[in-house]
């Protein structure tokens, strides 16, 4: 473990500014980014993530958007920089699952900013692009290695001193079922670098860099002492939890995740021995994505305004067993780590939190971000594909009932809206609405999910992502657990159930529906 020694010499007033104005950086990177996006998925659902780092590639802040993204991007920064010098004006542009990305679909750029020839910080984008080849249209199939999921971007120059090069980015689109959509949506990650460059460079000219450099390591020193206090709270002891994933879509064995959390003081060990090997199937999820999901179960301990810098990841001491998998050695694949198994990370952290502090933690929710992606080919000859996840219930507090119909936990992406989803792609959305009933019993009710039923009108290839279809998500104290979700084909009239992870061709006619889980109860229920 490492820690930050706080500077006296900085007034806590002007460190609190400071804090809301680099949040405020990347919280203004995002619009630009969601208003400036060619794809639905980017502009409607808002699936991208905005950072700010000190010139060391340290996390000094980073905006309200996606906790999976956000948790695993230091490791991106931290490849992207390895790859040597940055000079102004270049970005680098990544997605390699084994050097801090976290799936393919996520294209993480980087970029040096510099105040009167000084290196101040660098910005960081995330962004999900709907299609990056691989075997199935939207680069989220039932891959048996890294390979088959779409096109491997190790840390390389998207623009060279303010100039783009066309060579790579053409690779990329080209590599890609929707290439329009893939130039567009870079070209948004890449004014908004310029956006973060001219705010960070702003405060650099009004007070110098040194003070920058200086109040962006009191920053690292306040996140450290805002998780000590978190972890400090926490009984001492030694707290287990276990649960399972379905299965991994190739084979039908469930997948056991295990945790074992020691906290002594100030300090938590989060040990993940015992824990499944890696697996055939795309449930392997990257180191960085754990820790993604580890870090922000203790960040919901703290208070809302708590700073969630590079700091906070101090007290905490992650142990994951190689080749697991939480940490799978490639060319293993990984496309559903980042989106189902995090979130089984978050249930099995809580799970164990939950016998230290049985008055605040909720019962699990609904354990999956329900993925479907569709492609094909439109009566013009254009290609399309898209992207989306669906909310679920949220698990009942200890005082208040689960929410319904949201995006929980290592999600935080928007839905798309009928109106855009009919006008963009060849389907009709029959049914939209929460899944009435499928929220678990007890004292505080868990939240419902969510039903989506479309209607194709073209022929169309349909890969299904999800969990929680075998094992459900699981009540505390007494409550029962949530309904587990459905995926049903009907055709001609006759339904039919499909698994939880699979692809299917579907013809003009088709309908699918999804019904998401609900949240585990909390307590017994009252008679």
């Amino acid at each position: 473990m490492f820690s930050f020694s706080f500077d006296p010499a900085v007034d806590p007033v002007d460190l609190e500014v400071f804090r809301n104005r680099c949040a405020a950086i990347a919280e203004e990177m995002g619009a630009a980014l969601g208003r400036s996006a060619l794809s639905t998925n980017i502009k409607e659902r808002r699936d991208f993530s905005c950072a700010v780092f000190d010139a060391q590639g340290r996390m000094v802040a980073q905006a309200a958007h996606i906790p999976v993204h956000l948790g695993a991007m230091p490791r991106s920064v931290e490849a992207a920089l390895a790859r040597g010098t940055l000079a102004p004006g270049d970005v680098v542009a990544l997605n390699d699952p084994y050097l801090g990305g976290t799936h393919l679909p996520d294209i993480t750029t980087v970029a040096p900013v510099c105040a009167d020839g000084v290196l101040i910080g660098y910005t960081a984008t995330r962004a999900h692009h709907a299609d990056v080849g691989g075997m199935t249209p939207g680069s989220m199939p039932m891959s048996r290695e890294v390979y088959q999921e779409g096109l491997i971007i190790p840390p390389t120059l998207l623009v060279r001193g303010d100039t783009p090069d066309e060579s790579v980015i053409g690779l990329i689109c080209r590599n890609s079922r929707t290439p329009d959509e893939r130039r567009g949506d870079l070209a948004a990650q890449l004014a908004c670098h310029r956006i973060g460059a001219q705010r960070l460079a702003e405060l650099a000219e009004r007070h110098s860099p040194a003070w920058v450099a200086r109040h962006m390591e009191a920053l690292l020193a306040y996140g450290e002492r805002h998780m000590r206090a978190v972890i400090a709270a926490i009984p001492d002891g030694t707290y287990t939890f276990e649960d399972m994933l379905d299965n991994d879509g190739v084979d039908l064995d469930p997948l056991i995740i295990r945790v074992r959390i020691d906290i002594h003081g100030e300090t938590a060990i989060v040990d993940f021995s015992g824990t499944a090997k890696q697996c055939r199937g795309p449930l392997n999820a990257p180191r960085a994505v754990t820790e993604s999901a580890v870090i922000y179960c203790f960040r919901c301990l703290g208070p809302p305004d708590m700073p969630l810098s590079a700091g906070a990841y101090a007290p905490l001491d992650v142990r994951i067993p190689e080749g697991c998998m939480l940490a799978p050695r490639p060319p293993a694949a990984v496309a559903g780590g980042n989106v189902e198994t995090a979130q089984r990370v978050v249930d099995v952290v809580f799970g164990a939190l939950a016998q230290a502090l049985p008055d605040r933690i909720p019962a699990a929710s609904a354990g999956t971000m329900n993925n479907w992606t569709f492609g094909g080919v439109a009566s013009n000859g254009a290609s399309f594909a898209y992207y989306e996840t669906l909310g679920g219930g949220m698990g009942a507090r200890p005082t208040l009932p689960g929410l319904s119909g949201v995006q929980v936990h290592m999600t935080n992406t928007l839905n798309t809206p009928v109106e855009a989803l009919e006008r963009q792609f060849p389907l009709i959305v029959r049914r939209y609405g929460l899944r009435h009933g499928s929220g678990g019993a007890g004292r505080m009710r868990g939240g419902d999910g969510l039903v989506r039923e479309v209607e194709f009108c073209a022929p169309v290839t349909v890969s299904l992502l999800s969990e929680r279809r075998v094992y459900a998500p699981y009540g505390l104290n007494g409550g029962a657990a949530g309904l587990r979700g459905r995926n049903v084909l009907i055709r001609d009239g006759e339904e039919r159930l499909l698994p939880g992870k699979t692809t299917v061709e579907m013809l003009p006619g088709d309908v699918l529906r999804i019904e998401t889980p609900g949240g585990g109860g909390f307590g017994a229920p009252l008679r």
